[in-house]
């Protein structure tokens, strides 16, 4: 098998079965460091770029805000006007609001009723708020507790005309839809989306709606690995169940590494006599490491065959999503050319029940993270915490996260949690 050489050696951990396996940071570090974004890029107007991500550097073509402007409702001044002490009456020789700026200048004494938004009139700098003056008839007094300069909003204070806007490899979310429509950008260049082919392995596996004969299972893990590649906004190839039949297993290895820009399969990558996706895999392709010391999810493939990469993921429900989760995901989104920068959330809680753990792997439980009425969150574990337990991930909203080096855990003890609102 053609381990890459940091499969070996300090980077290996020996799990409970006596075999090396690579530390999931390793594993993961390993996979960040081979995946390349995809090339090309497409032109889209804004709205449709929602959750792409940008392509390149999009400069300003203006300032924003364009105009100097008040960011109060009030009156328009000169800070020379402002007393130092005591008070001062101004006369009032206008209104600007915005999108209708006042064609007077402010002159020494006078000042301008003045609209949020509003460009600041020609002889002003200074915004005193509306409820901090008097008014008068056509006049106001205002006192001294006022500066000069406050309550306005100098033009390009939020982006200056030349400057980037927004950044290549950003993700746009409504925010980054929002700063392109400030600029007048009406569409971008964003990359292509992966293409992403993705079967399941196994002789036993039926579609949903046919009927199920003595041994036989319905395929969940298409439906999940369809759901989360949706989600994460790959372009998706479902061919659907593959056979334990090494010939037809190539067959369809090589045809996904044309077509696709990773290959996501589920079951088949252990070491049982009708697992053969990772030999077939070294046959064709290449295998950098196939063991990861999680639970669940230990055999986990990684590799390339062609212009693919290779992801393969086990068998058992639970342990697809999990692995899917924490070296899929991040691998996809490094491929889509996104800054893979986000830190890992961990929160820490009390979780109220004891855990059992076996030191030297990394454990997803799956748990419910809730605050109790004092205020304070905890966790509680969703049950049995079996690999092919599915609802177990249903009924969760977090991954209990247990390090390689703990053990057991009694009631009360502090746990890390890894929230799925964010991840999944």
């Amino acid at each position: 098998m053609n381990h890459s050489k940091h499969g070996a050696g300090e980077s290996c951990c020996e799990d409970s079965h006596g075999d090396k396996a690579l530390f999931l940071q390793q594993a993961l570090a390993q996979v960040l460091q081979a995946i390349e974004p995809v090339s090309g890029s497409e032109i889209l107007d804004i709205r449709d770029a929602l959750g792409r991500v940008l392509a390149e550097n999009v400069t300003s073509p203006v300032d924003v805000p364009a105009h100097t402007n008040s960011a109060m409702d009030g009156y328009a001044v000169a800070g020379s006007d402002l007393p130092t002490a005591g008070e001062r009456s101004l006369s009032v020789v206008g209104t600007a609001w915005a999108g209708r700026p006042l064609q007077v200048r402010v002159e020494a004494g006078q000042c301008a009723r003045i609209m949020t938004g509003a460009v600041m009139p020609a002889g002003t700098d200074t915004v005193v708020m509306q409820e901090h003056v008097q008014r008068l008839e056509d006049s106001i007094v205002v006192d001294s507790r006022h500066r000069a300069g406050q309550h306005v909003r100098p033009a390009g204070e939020d982006i200056s005309a030349g400057s980037v806007g927004v950044r290549r490899g950003t993700v746009i979310h409504p925010a980054q839809l929002g700063v392109l429509a400030s600029l007048g950008v009406a569409t971008v260049p964003v990359r292509r989306r992966p293409t992403v082919a993705f079967f399941s392995t196994g002789d036993e596996l039926r579609g949903v709606g046919e009927k199920l004969e003595e041994g036989q299972i319905y395929d969940s893990n298409r439906y999940t690995l369809y759901g989360v590649l949706t989600r994460l906004g790959m372009q998706v190839i479902d061919l659907g169940v593959v056979p334990d039949d090494p010939g037809v297993l190539e067959s369809v290895l090589k045809d996904a590494s044309q077509r696709a820009d990773a290959i996501v399969t589920t079951g088949g990558v252990s070491v049982g006599e009708a697992d053969f996706v990772t030999q077939v895999l070294e046959q064709v392709g290449q295998v950098n490491f196939w063991k990861v010391a999680m639970k669940p999810g230990r055999p986990f493939a990684f590799g390339r065959i062609g212009g693919a990469w290779f992801f393969g993921l086990p068998g058992n429900p639970v342990s697809v999503m999990t692995t899917f989760y924490q070296l899929v995901q991040p691998a996809l989104l490094a491929m889509t050319g996104a800054a893979v920068d986000d830190p890992v959330i961990l929160l820490r809680v009390r979780c109220t029940h004891g855990l059992k753990k076996k030191t030297g792997r990394r454990e997803f439980q799956r748990g419910i993270l809730r605050r109790d009425e004092q205020g304070e969150y905890t966790v509680t574990g969703t049950g049995q915490q079996g690999a092919g337990i599915l609802s177990s991930m249903a009924d969760a909203n977090c991954f209990i996260v247990l390090e390689e080096n703990q053990g057991s855990l009694e009631t009360g003890d502090f746990v890390s949690v890894q929230p799925f609102r964010g991840l999944v």
